[in-house]
């Protein structure tokens, strides 16, 4: 059985394009470091963040992991090939110096066993925060009264562990399932990729076992979509209602009600649709970025080799876990205030004379 390797092409491991790869990598890695680091602190420090919908936002931890552990592999293995002439013993698959007393070769420890699921588990922790992310801004707009007794912090925390636990699996299902797979670092993504074992010149019959990964993130991202647009259109009817009660077409109808919001008298606030709105850009975000990786995946099912596409698919999906972040302290007021409070702390006053 042979390892299908990637065709390294001048474009992707010439000494200049790996210097701006690397230089690029250490930039990512400290900007999703930095953030997200920032995102727990405030978390950590703000007492009002301390609620289901913060809880959610767990999603810091997976992005920092990206950050401080599959970017620096990367890293490292880059400065490796430009320093040293010859590749580190465990690249590529296997040693001719490991071969066994039958004749076998027997790779050496591979890092990328542990770096490759670390980044696709951490990729469905992402798309399954998002979609809880969701269905929490959804009971808060479409039953704004029973939010407390629904979304509870047991319940929350309960499902947060549920999704690391089934997205951590999916991770290894390849490599649980089947024996026809491996992890390698591959010169094109400049990451470690799932790699199909050859036989002869022909793909295993369970290939497209790769496929589960694409279908997960979609089916959850379609789960995403389909609430987003029940919340969105829930929303936009209270705004027309509250349109039309300041322009006072409905006051007639408030007064019959008995409610003054036009049959609705229990709309949701104004932070909750915001939440929602933000949870719909962070959607956005993440389908964009992981769509060209779904498409790298189904070629290489197929059996196709795209090694530049590879280089940016991965990457781009790479830099969506300091994209989180931005989106965040965008749209977030209360992310914001806790940032400024962080960074004002040494000009706070003492804590006696805080009220």
């Amino acid at each position: 059985d042979q390892s299908l390797a990637p065709l390294c092409t001048l474009c992707c491991c010439g000494f200049l394009n790996r210097t701006l790869a690397v230089v690029f990598m250490v930039s990512l890695a400290f900007a999703i470091v930095v953030g997200n680091v920032v995102t727990l602190t405030v978390f950590v420090q703000t007492r009002q963040s301390r609620t289901p919908q913060g809880y959610l936002k767990s999603l810091a931890i997976a992005d920092m992991m990206v950050g401080v552990l599959v970017v620096p592999f990367s890293v490292y293995t880059e400065i490796s090939l430009m320093v040293t002439s010859a590749p580190p013993i465990w690249y590529q698959g296997t040693s001719p110096a490991t071969s066994s007393s039958i004749g076998g070769i027997v790779s050496p420890w591979q890092p990328c066993m542990l770096i490759g699921p670390v980044f696709a588990g951490c990729t469905f922790v992402s798309i399954s925060t998002i979609f809880l992310m969701t269905l929490e801004r959804s009971v808060a707009i479409l039953r704004p009264l029973h939010k407390d007794a629904l979304v509870t912090r047991r319940r929350t925390l309960l499902l947060i562990l549920l999704s690391w636990a089934a997205s951590f699996l999916l991770a290894l299902a390849p490599l649980i399932f089947s024996r026809n797979f491996t992890l390698e670092y591959n010169e094109c993504s400049r990451m470690c990729n799932y790699t199909p074992l050859l036989f002869g010149s022909q793909l295993p019959p369970d290939a497209n076992i790769l496929l589960l990964f694409p279908a997960f993130d979609f089916t959850l991202l379609g789960g995403t979509l389909a609430v987003n647009i029940v919340s969105f259109t829930s929303i936009r009817r209270y705004s027309r209602k509250r349109k039309l009660l300041s322009e006072g077409s409905l006051s007639d109808a408030g007064v019959a009600g008995g409610g003054g919001g036009g049959g609705c008298p229990h709309r949701p606030s104004f932070s909750d649709i915001k939440a929602a709105k933000t949870i719909g850009i962070l959607t956005f975000a993440f389908t964009a970025s992981f769509s060209p990786i779904a498409v790298f995946v189904l070629g290489n099912v197929v059996g196709y080799t795209w090694c530049n596409f590879s280089f940016f698919a991965f990457w781009i999906l790479t830099g969506n876990s300091c994209c989180n972040v931005i989106i965040y302290s965008v749209r977030d007021h209360r992310f914001r205030k806790g940032v400024t409070l962080l960074f004002q702390r040494e000009q706070s006053p003492p804590h006696g004379e805080k009220t």
